[in-house]
């Protein structure tokens, strides 16, 4: 690994029903990127791609897939699980080695410039965050687009970038820069949401859990429920200790962890020791791990 290994991004989107619109969305993206990954899910209504470029391609790649999502996504009509206020609602943009740090730093500023010029009002977050408390997506999305919608209109919430208000079908973007980190779901065999939104709120960092853990307790379809997490340092915390504690939290309610999920790509030493249960579903190491993938 050197100065020439490409800059990754994780843009996220607010669809995922779709197979015309995700394809649309992945035609664009790579015609500047190589597109690494992508993962979508109907319940969640969302599509994640992970992808990897020089920078300027980068950035391009991201003010186009932001461009391309305000025509093919309408958040009025959006339904779906997971806490969202953008058709691109997530663009991270990642650093895989400190050499690189800088240079995430301004592509991220960068793309950003590029969507608030779409029309499209655009919050820092994590690093790139103007105050304490707008580093966390979540501040920005209680009460979701119509929440949103009446703090910006209020004076309450302040963009850092483009129009003070919503764009009416696209919403907002958050932006940052930051290191690798894991989306990983695990299912629990219990059909009760309220159990899995107590297990997420033991597990997460702000209950006193797991550090740098964020989780959400969601339901799922059938006789099953999910705890989502976003592991901010896989490193120090990896998918193995994260599923040990969701288990010993689910065991305390009478359930149990039976599968698991990863969004996107994780690097190679956050599933060192992963336990054979729960599975991990549909994971092979040459499509889902990241240094793999990059070769």
């Amino acid at each position: 690994m050197n100065e020439e290994m490409p800059l990754v991004a994780v843009p996220n989107f607010s669809e995922g029903r779709s197979p015309r619109v995700i394809g649309a969305l992945e035609a664009t993206l790579s015609s500047h990127a190589r597109v690494l990954n992508r993962h979508y899910d109907a319940q969640h209504n969302r599509c994640v791609f992970t992808m990897a470029a020089e920078p300027a391609e980068l950035v391009e790649a991201l003010v186009a897939g932001a461009a391309h999502a305000l025509d093919l996504i309408d958040l009025r009509s959006h339904q779906g699980l997971h806490p969202h206020i953008g058709a691109m609602d997530v663009c991270p943009v990642v650093w895989q080695i400190e050499d690189r740090h800088e240079t995430a730093l301004a592509g991220a500023r960068q793309a950003a410039d590029g969507i608030a010029a779409l029309g499209i009002p655009v919050f820092f977050y994590g690093e790139l965050a103007t105050s304490p408390d707008r580093r966390e997506r979540a501040y920005f999305r209680q009460g979701g687009p119509a929440e949103l919608a009446r703090r910006m209109g209020s004076g309450e919430l302040k963009p850092d970038l483009g129009p003070d208000e919503p764009h009416p079908s696209a919403g907002a973007t958050l932006v940052t820069a930051r290191e690798p980190l894991v989306a990983f779901n695990v299912e629990l065999d219990t059909s009760n949401p309220e159990i899995a939104r107590e297990i997420a709120a033991d597990l997460r960092e702000a209950g006193g859990g797991l550090p740098g853990v964020r989780a959400l307790g969601l339901p799922r379809e059938g006789e099953r429920t999910q705890v989502s997490t976003n592991i901010h340092d896989p490193y120090a915390v990896p998918l193995a200790k994260v599923v040990a504690e969701i288990s010993r939290l689910a065991a305390a309610h009478g359930a149990r962890a039976i599968e698991a999920e990863l969004v996107g790509l994780v690097p190679e030493a956050a599933i060192e020791g992963y336990p054979d249960e729960p599975p991990i579903r549909d994971f092979d190491p040459k499509r889902d791990v990241i240094e793999n993938v990059l070769g």
